[in-house]
């Protein structure tokens, strides 16, 4: 959790009906960074054009003497002499060029120092300073200049655990470098070279890593050319390796202490019925940020570069900008990409208004009025049907508070929970809490069906404020009967007045207006090959199954939003949402340690679909 970022946070702007109060920092807004965007993009690309050209006269004898007049003009960039610095200086340009886009301080570092070589190298190598040298000398000492001037546009932090990860990760590469660069001498040296002691074959290695001549390929042969250009590569390989350890950001393990939890369960009780999801902010993947006052706090993950906030900020909404405000700061100061997922349009509002924050929905909330809801009627024919035929059946519904269970009942249902689960991978990030029948969830409710003593399905709902219920997580058995899921909602719906429950939210649906508008009579044509993409991904995510089960029980939709900084971060937090949820494979401990469960309903049968 980070408590305070050491960049000042950035002052909201002003949000109608909010009384911002001691929520407003004091602070001033980081105006540098947003009016000197094109400091960080023209180092970038000015890095990236150059590591390119010099990569490209090096590997290619043609193109290095056709680039021979470019070369001679741009800074960094050393003669067909000089092979060995033009090589390590393209790849450092280029692995330096994402960095500077992002603000980087140690790219940063980096590009200061690369650049103070340049020139101290071009001195010292040239013992004439002819004039091409000079105006080389001056675009360097130039461009060093610039960037020692707007040193304040790059204020990222990287991680601090790094600098030891990139020593071990070096000394593992290095060993096993050497052992790859040692066979291709052994397997392609040939002559006189093939009878060279073992300690000047390993010497020739080393060597050859930073592009220096040896003497197992000082011939003019193919093979000795391999074993040049192989031992390089080889060394390239490591420093490209070395690099973007040493650049990424910091990937910070979630986590919510005992105080987090706490305070947050405090506002969740006192201001927590205004957003459905506001409950799944107590996932232990999660991390915390606080407002000043204490008053609002958004939780987040760091995925991909992301700084993956989900849900509506707790709190009220007049505290809403503090919190946001401490948010983009610490992103900024991460080079992390601030992004929203989940949240209401109230939220997003907010969010645009005070991060500067570009919305688009993604589909619509389901959420069935308490004192609205009835089973009579054409419409809810279906429903009626299948609700009907399971009673008859003779399974019976039972509506309990996670702490009045069982211990013995809490193990079964956590083993059908696994058992039953569509697919291999468990789901879910935003919408899902990731637990079940812990203590402190004793509030949760757990909805059950039974057939002759044994569990056919059951539903876990959060707390919704003190008047509603959340659908966190649907199970069936494979074997159970098709109506079990409506039959577990109805009941819940039915008994929910006298429970004092007003609304309940049921599954979302993504892209749900999409398909609606879609299949109307009359829809336009970019609407309906929208809509046959959405049912074509259909076959392996549930996206048309969940809104045509949702749709049985006439609900009211309200959208959902995903924000993103600007239209080239889009991509990328996308992937970092898909990655939290769990559509796209995460590898090892980061994969387990963020495992959820997903709110989920089975894919309709096709008997379903022919009653419907």
């Amino acid at each position: 959790m980070v408590e305070r970022p050491v960049q000042p946070a950035a002052a909201p702007r002003s949000f109608e009906g909010a009384h911002l109060g001691e929520d407003r920092p004091s602070t001033r807004r980081l105006d540098v960074s947003w009016q000197r965007a094109w400091v960080p993009r023209t180092a970038s690309a000015l890095c990236l054009v150059l590591g390119l050209v010099n990569v490209t006269a090096i590997v290619s004898p043609y193109w290095h003497q056709r680039l021979t007049r470019v070369l001679d003009v741009l800074p960094g960039v050393v003669s067909n002499a000089e092979v060995v610095a033009t090589a390590i200086m393209g790849v450092l340009l280029m692995f330096l060029s994402d960095g500077l886009a992002r603000r980087k301080r140690r790219a940063w570092t980096l590009a200061v120092v690369l650049l103070s070589f340049s020139i101290v190298f071009r001195v010292v190598v040239h013992s004439q300073l002819h004039v091409r040298v000079v105006g080389l000398l001056l675009i360097s000492l130039v461009l060093l200049i610039w960037l020692v001037i707007f040193h304040a546009e790059f204020y990222a932090v990287a991680d601090p655990r790094t600098p030891w990860r990139v020593f071990g990760v070096f000394v593992v590469m290095f060993v096993v470098g050497t052992a790859a660069g040692y066979l291709v001498i052994e397997t392609r040296a040939r002559g006189i070279f093939a009878s060279l002691p073992f300690g000047t074959k390993l010497a020739d290695t080393w060597w050859g890593f930073i592009g220096l001549e040896t003497t197992v390929d000082a011939g003019d042969g193919r093979d000795d050319d391999l074993v040049y250009f192989a031992l390089l590569g080889i060394g390239l390989a490591i420093v490209a390796v070395l690099l973007y350890l040493l650049l990424r950001s910091p990937r910070p393990f979630p986590r919510l202490t005992a105080d987090d939890q706490a305070r947050m369960r405090l506002l969740l009780r006192d201001a927590g019925s205004g957003d459905s999801l506001s409950y799944f902010a107590l996932r232990q993947d999660k991390s915390v940020i606080w407002s000043a006052s204490g008053k609002s706090c958004i939780a987040y993950r760091v995925v991909s570069g992301v700084m993956l906030a989900s849900g509506d900020p707790l709190g009220v909404p007049d505290a809403w900008p503090g919190a946001i405000a401490q948010f983009v700061a610490v992103a900024r100061q991460h080079a992390w990409a601030p992004a929203v997922v989940g949240c209401s349009e109230l939220a997003a509002r907010v969010w645009r208004r005070e991060a500067g924050l570009e919305a688009l929905e993604i589909g619509d909330e389901a959420i069935v009025d308490v004192c609205d809801f009835s089973l009579d009627g054409r419409a809810m024919r279906n429903v009626r049907q299948m609700v009907n035929r399971t009673r008859r059946a003779g399974i019976t519904v039972q509506i309990r508070r996670v702490r009045e269970l069982p211990e013995k009942e809490r193990q079964l249902l956590s083993r059908c929970a696994d058992q039953w689960r569509e697919g291999g991978a468990e789901r879910g990030y935003s919408m899902a809490l990731g637990r079940m029948g812990a203590v402190d969830d004793g509030d949760c409710m757990i909805v059950t069906a039974y057939q002759e003593d044994v569990l056919q399905g059951f539903l876990h709902l959060v707390p919704w404020g003190s008047d509603g219920l959340s659908l966190d997580l649907m199970r069936r058995s494979r074997d159970a009967d098709p109506g079990i899921n409506e039959l577990l909602i109805v009941t819940v719906i039915e008994e929910a007045q006298d429970m004092g429950i007003v609304r309940v939210s049921l599954n979302f649906a993504v892209f749900r207006s999409s398909i609606e508008r879609g299949e109307r009579i009359g829809a336009a044509v970019p609407s309906r090959a929208w809509r046959a993409i959405l049912l074509f991904a259909s076959r392996w995510a549930q996206i048309e199954s969940l809104y045509r089960f949702n749709s049985k029980f006439r609900p009211v939709w309200e959208p959902r939003f995903v924000l993103y900084p600007t239209t080239r971060d889009f991509a990328r937090v996308m992937v970092a949402y898909l990655r939290a949820e769990g559509f796209l494979a995460m590898s090892g401990r980061r994969a387990r340690s963020t495992a959820g469960q997903r709110r989920d309903a089975p894919v309709e049968t096709v008997s379903e679909r022919r009653e419907r």
